[in-house]
């Protein structure tokens, strides 16, 4: 039996942490101002703007906060992975925030369209301008964390709707500004809303998958069957699991009966090396056992 393992510095998303609270920090700051500006001018896509940005900073404490917690909190007898997976719910937890935005956004615009208010276009447009500037700098800091994290990814996905966001604020004041339309406001607050929801749809269906163990989509379970299978004194591969402790910690159990001569350490090793450097798996638990003895596993129903 073996276990081979390498958790380097841990999950993905607390090697992105420094960026995480840097990226907190600009959001709480101009959170303040628009929403004084929003609720004074009555904007609706400055509101739902500032809308996206309380979600937003909350995301991102909820992300900080999880990756604390799984870091402080390492593996017990009783908690035997930790509490990575706080990681994952606070992701899933973002995007149910998200879905929650976007519908009350898209409520009341609808219900504005059929008589919209007046929305002074200045106050709107610098505001919008300070969004951007700091919604672009948040963006940058979380880029590269959500390649490989799907707790960052949720506070990136956030970053980024509420980057829009201020594009489409900024497009509603200078059009209510130059041209005095009121329809601008509450349609831009639509094409808002409208576009944070395939995305979070992305976010909530990513986190369900790691949450019920699901294979990584980028791991070909099949393949790997196969490979370990076609090692030197390999018989037989069973109960292969492959699933996501939280992003960038895959997980690999499986049963290796072997042929009478082949030599257990040898094929462990071999096994473990295919796993590590072929499938980018090194946590995984291999029992190396005979041919004979594996028939007990078939009488096991899951």
């Amino acid at each position: 039996m073996g276990h081979g393992h390498g958790h380097g510095a841990g999950s993905a998303s607390g090697r992105h942490l420094p960026k995480l609270v840097a990226a907190l920090g600009i959001g709480f700051a101009f959170l303040v101002a628009e929403v004084v500006v929003g609720v004074l001018t009555g904007s609706l896509a400055l509101i739902s703007d500032a809308a996206h940005m309380v979600t937003d900073v909350f995301g991102l404490a909820m992300a900080v906060t999880a990756i604390l917690l799984a870091r402080r909190s390492g593996p017990t007898y009783r908690r035997t992975y930790g509490l990575y997976r706080a990681e994952v719910l606070a992701a899933l937890a973002n995007a149910l925030l998200l879905f929650g935005v976007a519908a009350y956004v898209l409520t009341e615009a609808i219900g504005r369209l059929s008589n919209p208010p007046v929305v002074p276009g200045l106050p709107v447009l610098l505001t919008a301008v300070g969004g951007l500037i700091a919604n672009v700098t948040a963006f940058a800091l979380l880029r590269s964390g959500a390649q490989e994290s799907l707790n960052i990814r949720g506070a990136y996905l956030e970053v980024l709707a509420d980057l829009i966001g201020s594009l489409g604020v900024l497009a509603s004041g200078a059009i209510t500004l130059t041209t005095g339309w009121r329809y601008a406001d509450p349609i831009i607050g639509v094409a808002i809303g409208l576009f944070v929801l395939p995305r979070t749809a992305g976010l909530a269906r990513r986190a369900l998958r790691i949450l019920f163990q699901h294979a990584p989509v980028e791991v070909d379970v099949e393949r790997i069957a196969s490979e370990l299978g076609a090692l030197d004194g390999v018989r037989d591969v069973h109960d292969l699991h492959v699933w996501t402790l939280t992003s960038g910690m895959e997980v690999a159990s499986a049963h290796l009966a072997v042929e009478p001569d082949a030599e257990p350490a040898r094929v462990l090793a071999e096994a473990q090396n295919l796993l590590a450097h072929r499938h980018h798996i090194s946590h995984a638990t291999l029992q190396v056992e005979p041919y004979e003895s594996a028939r007990r596993c078939e009488e096991l129903t899951w």
